[in-house]
């Protein structure tokens, strides 16, 4: 009671809520320039793994998505971690809603997200009711298994879904089952069995069979590159052999004096360890030619048809990665922009082409986005909102100011994918606040971070000690109310700053 006491006063001291009794008010928006848009159109999502913004300028076909649409400049992860990144991309909740906040059990993964309703919360089963015909490849949850049965005759596939082709562990890239459509098969080691180039020919292969039905259709491709161990198609291995990761200011960070202890422990990096970082920065930029070829191949596929005209393709990534950056060797889970924020590309009917969003989006906003575009309605429990205005021009009324990110350290654990950043030394639990200028940070134990992002955006120097109370407070403030928002809620919270 005195925690709910405490939220409704924080949101009507930050002036979030109506003066009538505290009522959350309605969200104007403004109207969208009038274009030609068609009332179902087809929706292509791809979703890569741990994808970083320091790997698009090795995709020429990424690169042309930008050039042909709109890019998102500032696209936060409410948590970078692959399983809580995923059941708010699909339900369009926060972590702390979802009930998802690592990649196993009791605190996360598959089992967590099924047993919290996050199948039927997905966005899957209203665009399967709206008329879409529905399809995932690839990458689904941490811990789910492509041979479950979830008690039936045959391997089990999530309501929502006409079409089913999706693995459990695709991280090596071969010798790998998958659960298509009930069926599980395997594929092994030969070159023609290598995971992405796989879901890139069903990929093409479910947009030539969709575009013959004249329903409108979603297709969802989830990579699981560039996700270590980074494999490489071999077609690829021998590319870009004097490439070096990339050394921004924030790279074998020298001074870490004021950073919270978790990282202060770090010692420099050093020469054979830097080796490392490089060898693997050049085996991602080599998996993910595979994606980029993928995207080339499905536009082209597309466009032979005359689909283009009516579908969004939109790219992006579950969460970002650290190589190098404040000593850290690879990984992700931090609050710092190499992890939290991620490339989102997309290009369709009516998106201004060349265009580039300014403005604060999460994973958030994905479900309401298709939703939308599809002719649903979000249910109330969606914590995001629709980015459909930004697709046709517009700019919403009271957009975001802040964004939520939100972790919670898990235990490490040898079935996990992300075991090596779960290790002693990565992030302990937290929350944070990032806007456009700065990013606020609390973990679990009373340490903060607070980083001026205008005057110092590789979040090098942590004046968090410096804050005036005051404005510490109204941080600690607006961090608490975040944290406890649903629903429409979340949209007022996230507009103070």
């Amino acid at each position: 009671m005195i925690r709910h006491r405490r939220l409704a006063a924080v949101l009507c001291l930050l002036g979030v809520l109506g003066a009538t009794g505290c009522l959350f008010q309605p969200v104007e928006r403004s109207a969208p320039k009038a274009t030609k848009i068609p009332k179902k159109p087809n929706i292509v999502f791809v979703l890569t793994d741990d994808l970083s913004w320091n790997l698009v300028a090795h995709m020429p076909q990424v690169v042309q998505m930008q050039r042909d649409g709109l890019t998102f400049d500032d696209f936060i992860m409410a948590d970078s971690l692959c399983c809580t990144s995923r059941a708010t991309i699909f339900t369009g909740r926060y972590p702390h809603n979802t009930g998802v906040r690592t990649n196993f059990p009791p605190d996360g993964g598959y089992e967590v997200f099924k047993d919290k309703g996050g199948e039927q919360a997905s966005f899957a089963p209203s665009l399967q009711k709206a008329g879409y015909r529905t399809a995932l490849l690839g990458k689904y949850m941490n811990g789910y298994q492509p041979n479950d049965t979830q008690g039936d005759t045959k391997p089990y596939v999530p309501p929502g879904w006409n079409e089913w082709h999706v693995s459990g562990n695709g991280y090596p890239e071969y010798n790998y089952n998958l659960n298509e459509n009930g069926r599980l098969v395997h594929y092994g080691a030969r070159p023609q069995d290598y995971l992405t180039d796989v879901l890139a020919n069903k990929g093409v292969e479910f947009v030539q069979r969709s575009g013959k039905t004249g329903r409108p259709f979603f297709m969802e491709i989830a990579t699981f590159a560039p996700h270590g161990p980074f494999v490489p198609a071999p077609r690829h291995a021998g590319l870009f052999g004097g490439l070096t990761a990339p050394r921004p200011p924030s790279f074998n960070e020298a001074d870490i004096r004021d950073k919270p202890s978790w990282l202060r422990s770090h010692p420099l990096l050093r020469r054979p360890g830097i080796g490392r970082i490089d060898q693997g920065f050049r085996d991602r930029v080599r998996m993910v030619q595979s994606v980029d070829e993928m995207i080339g191949r499905i536009r082209s596929a597309l466009k032979e048809r005359g689909l283009d005209r009516d579908t969004y393709l939109v790219f992006g990534s579950d969460n970002g990665f650290h190589l190098g950056e404040h000593r850290l060797a690879g990984g992700k889970m931090t609050a710092f922009d190499t992890d939290i924020r991620v490339p989102y590309i997309v290009v369709g009917p009516g998106v201004p082409s060349g265009r580039k969003v300014r403005e604060i989006a999460q994973n958030t906003d994905l479900a309401p986005t298709f939703q939308e575009l599809a002719g649903v309605r979000p249910p109330a429990t969606t914590d995001g909102r629709s980015l459909v205005p930004f697709l046709r021009g517009a700019s919403p009324a009271g957009w975001r100011e802040s964004a939520l990110v939100e972790h919670v350290k898990p235990p490490p654990s040898p079935l996990d994918p992300d075991r090596q950043d779960s290790a002693p030394g990565s992030p302990t639990t937290y929350n944070a606040i990032r806007t456009g200028d700065m990013l606020y940070v609390e973990y679990t134990g009373g340490e903060t971070e607070y980083y001026d992002r205008v005057r110092d955006p590789h979040e090098l120097n942590n004046i968090a000690a410096g804050l005036p109370e005051q404005r510490r407070r109204h941080l600690s403030d607006l961090l608490y109310a975040l944290t406890h928002c649903t629903g429409s809620g979340c949209t007022p919270a996230g507009r103070s700053r």
